[in-house]
């Protein structure tokens, strides 16, 4: 009962619940152990002719008065404890969900979207199963298997009850045995199932890859695969799963033919009476849903612990990063990196190398190089998505480690290269990072990204739904959209990731102008491919493999004549 262990900080929190749906679910039983005694005492009065009319009546009122009686119950404590169930799978959802918030890149680069899906989905219903079918299983069949065969041995015959439990020792080591294999397969059924649901997510976001390669056939080839495999895996677990009730019936079945024949053979001799042997036997009946949840019992334990397993993997990553908050920063005056040097996890060769630059709050900072060069990595630095080296960044003077994240993303805002828009209305996407705003504040982080002439083209204007991933949207549309959401913001750093590359040169200048003209008291770095984006900053960084290469205004660059000067020039000329 490994799991119930696990469970334990639930079971305590809720313990009042589970001790009243418990209660109810044992009166249940004594009741339900009454109606086979009545019909006994019935048939053996019909037999001696002692029976009369009116006990007959008191009798069937009697079994109607416990029929609703437990029809009541039953519903109580059913209630009561699926209710619970249903709250522990809300609560684990939610503390997986707020955990992957938490957790960095690095570990969704090992991790795949598929997996993380089917935890949240079957792993979490198979352990909400446990909380609640596992623990009527477990209660119901522990307490109607004493309290049966208490009144069969006490109220009937004790050497009959005996001989019908002789088959009862293999229906314990079948069950242990096939327990101890559905557990591994179930896992391995789990992973094949989160393989499949990651194809699912690849095949519909690339969509229009597949279709404009053609590769629909080979695609859905390739699913077909992947869900035979799956089929397979449990079909695997099913040839377990269903060799549970069969054994269950066949030893059943054995008691009953025991129980049966012994049972004449008592009768025969006086030892019991005929209503005596009619009640034995329904006892004996009543005995098949113990017998058989106690069987489903350690199919939905192991199901369970497989996949609370699961979960608490995952749930067990610490994030790369943690906010560990000594110094309250207001406002970042002065960014200073000294000597950074980045590697991303699991590779050898740096990404960024010697990087010193001195930011100042009002400053317009433009990052340009080759592509591969280090560009994004500097700029994501400033959002602490990995760790580096202590002292390497500060603000105020004061280390990022020892300012709490949240401050860190709170006064940043970031418009990366793939542009993230949500299946709402265009208003509930630019509004996403501000929460609210002025119906002004809006329109001028609108204007502020050149958006306002496609607003008035699309059909429903801000209310337009994007659809997912902004589909219905253009390249420069979402573009644009993202940077009239970081703008809504007003952070007081704004880093746009070649954030203009799919806008054209006219509107790319408005864009700018409005940066310059707005955001002249708060700091801004813009990394971009045309050096147009970049030639208003009052410096300008070049990286070549990691290193700056070259730094400056864009007029001391071009006196220079090196990388930025020749690719400047290339890109006025084809302008």
């Amino acid at each position: 009962m490994r799991l119930f262990r696990q469970l334990s900080w639930f079971l305590k929190e809720h313990k009042t619940s589970y001790l009243i749906a418990v209660v109810l679910l044992i009166i249940t039983g004594f009741i339900d152990l009454t109606p086979p005694w009545l019909i006994g005492k019935v048939i053996d009065g019909l037999r001696s002719g002692s029976m009369d009319r009116t006990t007959l009546i008191q009798y069937v009122v009697g079994l109607l008065v416990i029929s609703v009686a437990s029809f009541i119950l039953t519903y109580l404590w059913l209630a009561k404890l699926f209710g619970t169930a249903f709250l522990l799978e809300r609560t684990l959802r939610s503390r997986f969900f707020t955990h992957l918030l938490k957790l960095t890149p690095t570990f969704y680069q090992k991790n795949r979207t598929g997996d993380l899906m089917a935890l949240a989905t079957n792993d979490l219903k198979a352990v909400e199963r446990t909380a609640g079918f596992g623990v009527l299983t477990l209660v119901d069949s522990l307490n109607m298997t004493a309290i049966t065969l208490v009144v069969m041995g006490v109220a009937i015959d004790w050497k009959l009850t005996l001989a019908a439990l002789l088959p009862m020792p293999l229906l314990a080591y079948a069950m242990n045995k096939l327990g101890s294999q559905i557990h591994g397969r179930f896992i391995v059924a789990q992973d094949a199932f989160g393989t499949m649901n990651d194809q699912v997510v690849e095949s519909i976001s690339g969509l229009r890859v597949i279709r404009s390669f053609v590769q629909e056939e080979i695609d859905v080839k390739k699913f077909d695969d992947t869900t035979t495999d799956v089929f397979e895996k449990n079909m695997h677990v099913a040839k377990i799963d269903v060799l549970f009730e069969p054994i269950i019936k066949l030893l059943v079945g054995i008691s009953y033919l025991i129980g049966l024949s012994f049972g004449t053979y008592l009768v025969f001799t006086n030892d019991i009476t005929l209503g005596q042997l009619v009640a034995f036997n329904i006892y004996l009946g009543m005995l098949i849903w113990p017998m058989y949840a106690f069987g489903e019992l350690i199919n939905v334990i192991q199901r369970g612990t497989a996949s609370l397993d699961r979960l608490e993997a995952t749930m067990r990553v610490k994030p790369l990063i943690a906010s560990t908050p000594k110094v309250e920063v207001v406002r970042p005056e002065v960014i200073t990196l000294t000597n950074l040097t980045f590697t991303y996890p699991e590779t050898n060769h740096p990404s960024l190398h010697g990087i010193d630059l001195t930011i100042k709050h009002g400053q317009t900072i433009g990052i340009v190089g080759p592509t591969g060069s280090g560009k994004t990595t500097l700029l994501r630095q400033f959002l602490r998505e990995y760790p580096i080296g202590r002292d390497m960044l500060k603000v105020n003077g004061t280390p990022y480690e020892d300012v709490a994240l949240e401050t860190v993303r709170g006064w940043t805002g970031y418009v990366s290269q793939e542009h993230l828009l949500f299946s709402k209305s265009v208003r509930d996407n630019i509004l996403f990072g501000a929460g609210e705003a002025t119906e002004a504040e809006l329109q001028e982080a609108i204007r502020l990204a050149a958006f306002t002439t496609d607003i008035e083209t699309l059909d429903q204007g801000l209310q337009t739904m994007v659809g997912e991933r902004g589909v219905t949207l253009s390249g420069g549309q979402k573009q644009r959209l993202s940077i009239a959401r970081a703008m809504l913001k007003k952070p007081e750093l704004l880093l746009l990731d070649d954030s203009l590359s799919a806008v054209d040169a006219k509107t790319e200048s408005q864009i700018i102008d409005a940066i310059r003209t707005n955001r002249h008291q708060s700091t801004t770095l813009i990394v971009a491919h045309r050096l147009s984006a970049v030639a208003h900053a009052d410096e300008i960084l070049v990286l070549q493999d990691g290193v700056i290469s070259e730094r400056g205004t864009h007029e001391q660059l071009m006196e220079r004549r090196g990388w930025y000067a020749e690719q400047f020039e290339r890109q006025s000329e084809e302008t």
